[in-house]
């Protein structure tokens, strides 16, 4: 039988380095699990405030679409459903849009594509000299709310009309006057 002489005595320089590189990948997969924790929190919020954006975009064009720029619309509050699941995600409330401006713009009459054709095939009387139309821009303010956000969204809408038309839709009160 063959005996093999025992160390007189172990260091246990593996131990501790086994123990060492045990710490090491520790820290190391903890830092990655929150790291990655922390950007799934920022990705999740990024998409609610898009979510919200979109919300408040939504429900401007619900306005617009149902404005007629007869007269100014009033303040209004709209529910919006964003994944389309039956249920309010955002209540979003839009102010009562505020004329800007009104620009005047003469056109020079003429007889080309542009001028409308009355049903005796001649040119309406606006087109055979300079016409004037007024460019206003109005500005709309909409915060949507849902969600564990808040979002404010401003839009500027502008339109074409008639010194009659921009009299009514764009009142004294906001200090623009039609010229």
């Amino acid at each position: 039988m063959t005996r093999y002489p025992l160390p007189q005595r172990q260091r246990g320089a593996v131990l501790i380095v086994g123990l060492i590189m045990l710490v090491l990948i520790t820290l190391t997969v903890t830092m990655a699990f929150n790291f990655s924790t922390s950007n799934l929190k920022a990705v999740g919020n990024m998409q609610t405030r898009n979510e919200a954006i979109a919300a408040s975009n939504k429900a401007i064009e619900q306005l617009v679409g149902s404005w007629d720029f007869a007269s100014p619309p009033s303040a209004d509050e709209f529910n919006v459903d964003i994944d389309n699941n039956g249920t309010t995600d955002y209540v979003v409330k839009v102010a009562a849009p505020a004329c800007v401006k009104a620009t005047a713009v003469t056109i020079q009459g003429s007889h080309d594509s542009e001028c409308p054709q009355g049903a005796d095939g001649m040119f309406l009387a606006s087109c055979n000299g300079n016409t004037t139309v007024y460019n206003v821009v109005w500005d709309i303010d909409a915060t949507a709310t849902g969600n564990g956000t808040r979002v404010r969204v401003r839009q500027g809408i502008s339109r074409s009309m008639s010194k009659t038309e921009c009299d009514a839709a764009c009142p004294m009160a906001g200090g623009v006057l039609c010229p």
